[in-house]
């Protein structure tokens, strides 16, 4: 006989319980949230604010020679020709295109240093294709950021800038600019990645994104779903110099940062402490006796550094920097780099198995030592950044691979100019 839907069934009770409390205690389901229908209202607002940006340069024949593309065809003979020219080399005209976007109503623009870099006339297009004299107001090679200053103009657009630490992976991104001289140009995308470095310099933290970006978008914006700028579109990862989906972008953190300085003073001052630092990996912990990875660890002190004073030695491990875990040997040195010379900053160490807190007074790195690439440099040659990589210290190297990691280019990346 078959029980009756209305007979009691103790069993039945508990499984239909046990149902419910599963599904009280599944979390709730993620809100569905489709596309925005379209960004027009965000490019029309923001696209009079962006501005191309073209240069020109005058280059003798010779150096002509020097900056052929590396996969030009027939790049030797035409080497050749150029260098053997006998008598006075006559001068050529070289121009270049690039984007930017003006940031205050007293005319001041930001694009990227690539962009007029060893430029002898610099000229701003506008929206309305109006096209006026700019002047260089400073530049920094090491992040790649430039402001320029033109006279202001009636009703001038001016962008406002956005939290890029607030751009997670995923969100809606806006690139205006003027790739191949096509002006006013809007593509979107996502942030794909944060935080990348591609070995372009010594404080390398770009913003990933998938919107395309190609030659001419260089210095342009890159915006947020807002329509706030979080990033300056610098480079692209590419075999054949177009875009394939990989663009790189200059956070707004540190391009705000740099422009700011570079109005206010015309260059860019960086904290400076001396030292020479070295991933730990677990090899290297291993071979110290440490049972995790964290923190980095001291290869050598520069004498007489900020370090040096303060009491740093080789061979600790510093764990945290002004309460701040350390992650890695290159966040440290962008960390120290934006703390203002002068500061006094504690600094945690491991040393001999116990932790102590050392304060140090953060020097001012001197121009002629601002380095150009992230190529680590042997400690007998070359120049000595604020924080640097380094090979291992004697005490670790028998039980890792010898040398520090090197920041050589692992690909095409290639300025978007």
């Amino acid at each position: 006989m078959h029980p009756s839907i209305s007979r009691f069934d103790p069993r039945a009770i508990i499984v239909a319980g046990a149902l419910a409390a599963m599904t009280l205690a599944s979390p709730p389901a993620l809100a569905q949230q489709g596309p925005p229908a379209d960004f027009t209202a965000i490019v029309k607002q923001q696209t009079p604010a962006v501005v191309a940006i073209t240069t020109k340069q005058r280059v003798e024949e010779q150096d002509l020679a020097q900056s052929l593309p590396d996969d030009l065809p027939f790049r030797e003979f035409f080497r050749r020709y150029y260098q053997n020219r006998p008598g006075p080399q006559p001068q050529q005209e070289r121009q270049a295109l690039g984007s930017g976007f003006v940031i205050g109503a007293d005319g001041h623009i930001v694009t990227n240093n690539h962009v007029v870099e060893d430029a002898d006339e610099i000229h701003v297009v506008f929206n309305d294709k109006t096209t006026v004299p700019a002047r260089l107001v400073g530049r920094d090679p090491a992040t790649d950021i430039a402001v320029l200053k033109v006279d202001p103009r009636p009703d001038m657009a001016v962008v406002n800038w956005g939290d890029s630490d607030a751009a997670e992976p995923g969100s809606w991104v806006i690139a205006i600019g003027s790739p191949f001289g096509l002006g006013g140009t809007v593509t979107v995308g996502v942030v794909s990645a944060r935080s990348r470095d591609i070995h372009s310099g010594p404080y390398d933290d770009y913003i990933q994104t998938d919107a395309s970006i190609n030659r001419g978008n260089s210095g342009g914006p890159l915006f947020n779903a807002r329509g706030e700028v979080i990033g300056v579109n610098t480079a692209i990862f590419s075999p054949a110099g177009i875009n394939i989906g990989i663009g790189f972008a200059v956070p707004s953190r540190t391009a705000r940062a740099v422009a700011d300085q570079l109005i206010r003073t015309g260059r860019v001052e960086r904290g400076y402490v001396g030292l020479r630092l070295q991933e730990i990996t677990p090899a290297i912990a291993e071979a110290l006796g440490r049972k995790s990875s964290e923190g980095v660890l001291v290869a050598s002190v520069e004498p007489d550094g900020p370090a040096a004073k303060a009491g740093v030695r080789t061979g600790d491990v510093i764990t945290r920097f002004e309460g701040k875990e350390v992650e890695s040997g290159r966040a440290l040195s962008r960390t120290v780099a934006g703390t203002k010379p002068g500061t006094e900053a504690r600094m945690t160490v491991i040393r001999n198995g116990s932790s102590q807190d050392l304060m140090v007074t953060i020097g001012l790195r001197p121009e002629e030592q601002t380095p150009r690439t992230a190529a680590l440099e042997s400690p007998e040659s070359g120049k000595r950044l604020g924080l640097a990589l380094s090979p291992i210290p004697e005490a670790a190297r028998g039980a890792t691979e010898p040398g520090a990691r090197h920041f050589g280019r692992p690909g095409p990346a290639r300025r978007a100019r």
